[in-house]
């Protein structure tokens, strides 16, 4: 992250609330993704930080793109805009997939002339994808094991195992191709036995179509859910891409395209939050800090992603513990009720948070009036 001279020196020159992306960490967790990773192609998950210069950063050191809405795959599309047509559809059926399992009609409408690959989970979606974007290819998204992740996704989204390979010779009847099988662990897993049966389930599935007649399939998506390491406790990364890495390689034959949905991974150590201390007050005996940003801005996470930031100041001094609040009317408004912080920090006052860079600024909103955050991009 940038020191803390530097975070000062922003925070003279914009103001607070700042967000800084550091476009050299994102590189660097690209790169450590495709060190331990070395079979799996990155398709970044936009949605964790649609910021487009982080996607024109992760652009240029070769990643592909996992978009979940139109307004995602535009960002992406502005990319390759100028590229010749058939270098620029090549392109995107290597290098985006829509990973959103249920789709409008007229996002699909809008897909169609793309020929994106796409993903889905149930019998309805396969017949609005025939009738609104028959020239897509098709993922099978699969309902998997979600213990412990952060953020659990299978009740939503993910076909069943007993009906995946009725739902992919059914998808097949109906004149599409389905090309892979996709999973997601959850959000944040630090479970790492989650992508163990999961690529499991996967293999199995892939075994039973092939012994049922289909055998068009040909790539495997294990999704996001790869840990940010936000503390000590999370494990790490190689650890886990140790495991990958063998069921992958015991399970599925070399010829097999292993694709990823990497978001946090790759953004949330990329960013940092500076705020200034706006107010300061005892409530209750217990010392209270107001500052220039909150849940509704930049510390969204805190309400979307179920996500706890550590708040961080810039000068030294004799601690307690503190509720830090946002500066909104609301006391949904509220960064922590008990952060460890200077008593003797004043109005005015530089704090910071690490490692805010995925689902935070994405989810930032005007809410009272308070715009969000500035963001600052450094070593782009």
């Amino acid at each position: 992250m940038p020191t803390q001279k530097t975070l000062r020196r922003l925070a003279r020159e914009h103001g607070t609330p700042l967000v800084v992306i550091d476009h050299e960490v994102l590189r660097r967790n690209y790169a450590t993704f495709k060190k331990y990773l070395p079979r799996v192609q990155a398709y970044y998950a936009v949605k964790a930080n649609p910021d487009p210069a982080i996607v024109r950063t992760l652009f240029d050191v070769g990643a592909s793109f996992d978009v979940a809405s139109m307004p995602e795959f535009m960002i992406v599309y502005d990319l390759i805009k100028d590229m010749p047509a058939k270098q620029r559809q090549d392109w995107i059926w290597d290098k985006i997939i829509y990973a959103h399992p249920i789709k409008a009609d007229a996002t699909l409408r809008e897909l169609d002339q793309y020929k994106a690959l796409v993903t889905y989970d149930n019998s309805e979606e396969i017949r609005k994808i025939r009738k609104h974007a028959p020239h897509s290819g098709l993922a099978l998204r699969l309902k998997v094991p979600n213990t412990g992740a952060m953020v659990e996704l299978s009740s939503k989204f993910g076909a069943a195992p007993g009906e995946a390979v009725d739902l992919i010779l059914e998808a097949d009847r109906a004149g599409l191709v389905v090309e892979g099988l996709s999973f997601h662990v959850g959000s944040q897993t630090t479970n790492f036995e989650n992508y163990v049966q999961a690529i499991n389930l996967a293999a199995s599935i892939y075994k039973e179509a092939q012994d049922r007649g289909y055998t068009r399939m040909n790539l495997l998506d294990i999704g996001g859910g790869f840990p940010a390491p936000y503390d000590d406790t999370v494990r790490p990364f190689r650890d886990l891409a140790r495991r990958i890495n063998a069921e992958i390689d015991r399970l599925f034959p070399k010829n097999i395209e292993i694709l990823a949905e990497p978001g946090r991974f790759l953004v949330a150590t990329a960013a940092t939050a500076v705020a200034s201390i706006i107010g300061k007050a005892v409530r209750d005996g217990k010392l209270c800090y107001y500052l220039d940003d909150g849940v509704y801005h930049t510390y969204s996470g805190i309400l979307f992603d179920h996500c706890h930031y550590h708040v961080e100041a810039m000068r030294k001094g004799p601690r307690e513990i503190c509720t830090v609040f946002g500066p909104t009317c609301d006391a949904l408004d509220t960064i922590s009720m008990a952060e460890e912080l200077p008593s003797t920090l004043k109005r005015g006052d530089l704090v910071f948070s690490r490692n805010i860079g995925a689902y935070s600024v994405a989810s930032s909103t005007s809410f009272n009036g308070f715009p969000p955050a500035t963001v600052v991009h450094i070593n782009q």
